[in-house]
C-alpha cells in the first residue's frame, strides 16, 4: 500500500450476497474518492474476490480479532486495521450501531467522518437492497442497475478453465452452470424441476456443470437421482474458482444465492429462480438476468414461510423454464459465432 495513500474503510458483516448487493455503493465510493485506498472488512472470501476484481485495494476479515476489536474500544484497535484508519477520510460500516460504540471507537482511533447504518433501517425509503445500500451512504439510487460490476481478469478466467479440465469437462461446447442450493430449503425449486432443465440443456448439445457447495449436498444428490445422463460435478470450490467457472458459462441457472448475484454482477446471462422473497427488492438486475418465479408469496413473515406447506411461490412451469433457458443458450451461441477470434466469454474480462 502506498504509504501516502488516505483510506476509506468499509465494514460489512453480512454474507455473501449481501456483500455483493453492497458492490455498487462501492463502486460509487469509488467514484467519489478515486484516489484513496478502499479497504473492505468483511467475509474472507468475497472480500479476496473483489480484491482480484479491483472493487477493492486491501481487505481484512470480519471474523478476524482486529475487525472484532472496533466494538470493544479504540485502546484495543491495533496493527493494520490501525494504521488504515489513522489516515481515514470516510468509514462505512453498513450494520447497526445502537450504542454508537463503533462509531465513537472509529473516530477515536482515526476516521473524519463515520457513517454507521444499517441498509435495514426503517428510515430508509429505497425498495431494492443495492439500493439501500447506496441510501445508507447518502447516495442516490442506482441508474446503471444493468452493468457489469465484476469484470473478470485473466487469471480468474484461466483458475476456471483449469478447474473445468480437471473436472473433464470441454469447454469446446457451451457451457451452462447450474447451482441447485441456497442459504434455506425454503427459497429452493424443487429439484425435478432443474433436472428437466438439465436434460433439455444436454439434448441442446450444452454441456451442464453442477455447483455444490458445503451446504449444496442434499439438492445435489436429489437433482443427480433425477439426472439419466449424470452431469459434471464441481465440489467444494473456493469463491475465485466459482467466479473463473463462471466466467466461461453461456448461461447460469441458479436459486435466490449469493452465486446467483455473482453470476448476475459478471453479466452472466442469468435465469434467477425465485419464491418466497421478493425479487423487487432482493433479485440480481440488468437485461442479462431473467426472473422465474411461481404465484406471488402470501406469507407474512419468514416463520410462515417455513411452515408453509403448499409453497406455491415455488411451483415454476416446467416447460417456461425449459424454452428460456434454450432460449439464452442459442441466444449466446450466435453472438459468439458473431464475435470470432474473442475470448469465450461474451462480456469483458481484463487481460493484464
Amino acid at each position: 500500500m502506498p504509504t501516502m495513500s488516505k483510506t476509506i474503510l468499509m465494514i460489512h458483516p453480512g454474507g455473501l450476497g449481501d456483500v455483493l448487493l453492497a458492490v455498487p455503493a462501492m463502486v460509487r465510493l469509488r467514484t467519489r474518492f478515486p484516489s484513496h485506498w478502499l479497504v473492505l472488512c468483511a467475509e474472507e472470501q468475497v472480500t479476496k474476490l473483489l480484491l482480484a476484481c479491483r472493487i477493492v485495494d486491501a481487505w481484512t476479515s470480519v471474523q478476524g480479532r482486529n475487525c472484532a476489536d472496533l466494538f470493544a474500544g479504540a485502546d484495543l484497535v491495533t496493527g493494520q486495521i490501525r494504521a488504515w484508519l489513522e489516515d481515514c477520510d470516510l468509514a462505512v460500516a453498513w450494520t447497526e450501531d445502537l450504542d454508537g460504540k463503533l462509531n465513537e471507537t472509529l473516530r477515536a482511533v482515526g476516521a473524519r467522518e463515520v457513517i454507521a447504518r444499517s441498509p435495514f433501517s426503517a428510515t430508509i425509503r429505497a425498495k431494492h437492497q443495492r439500493d439501500r445500500f447506496l441510501e445508507a451512504i447518502n447516495e442516490a439510487p442506482s441508474d446503471d442497475a444493468g452493468d457489469i460490476l465484476l469484470t473478470v481478469t485473466e487469471p480468474l478466467f484461466r483458475l476456471g478453465r483449469v478447474c473445468l479440465e480437471v473436472a473433464g469437462c470441454s469447454t469446446e461446447q457451451p457451457l451452462v452452470v447450474f447451482h441447485p442450493g441456497s442459504g434455506s430449503i425454503h427459497k429452493c425449486v424443487a429439484s425435478e424441476i432443474l433436472a428437466s432443465v438439465v436434460t433439455a440443456v444436454q439434448m441442446s448439445g450444452a454441456i451442464p456443470v453442477i455447483l455444490e457447495g458445503p451446504a449444496d449436498r442434499e439438492p445435489v444428490d436429489r437433482l443427480l437421482q433425477l439426472c439419466g445422463d449424470p452431469p459434471i460435478i464441481l465440489k467444494g470450490l473456493d469463491l475465485l474458482s466459482v467466479a473463473g467457472v463462471l466466467a466461461q458459462a453461456c448461461l447460469y441457472v441458479g436459486q435466490d444465492s449469493g452465486i446467483t448475484h455473482l453470476a448476475g454482477l459478471m453479466g452472466v446471462h442469468t435465469v434467477a429462480l425465485f419464491g418466497p422473497t421478493d425479487p423487487d427488492r432482493w433479485a440480481p438486475q440488468g437485461a442479462h438476468v431473467s426472473v422465474v418465479q411461481g404465484a406471488p408469496c402470501l406469507c407474512s413473515s419468514w416463520s410462515d414461510v417455513s411452515r408453509c406447506q403448499e409453497k406455491s411461490c415455488l411451483k415454476i412451469q416446467q416447460g417456461d423454464l425449459v424454452a428460456q433457458c434454450i432460449v439464452r443458450i442459442e441466444e449466446t451461441a450466435a453472438r459468439q459465432k458473431i464475435l470470432s477470434g474473442c475470448l469465450v466469454t461474451d462480456y469483458p474480462v481484463m487481460l493484464e
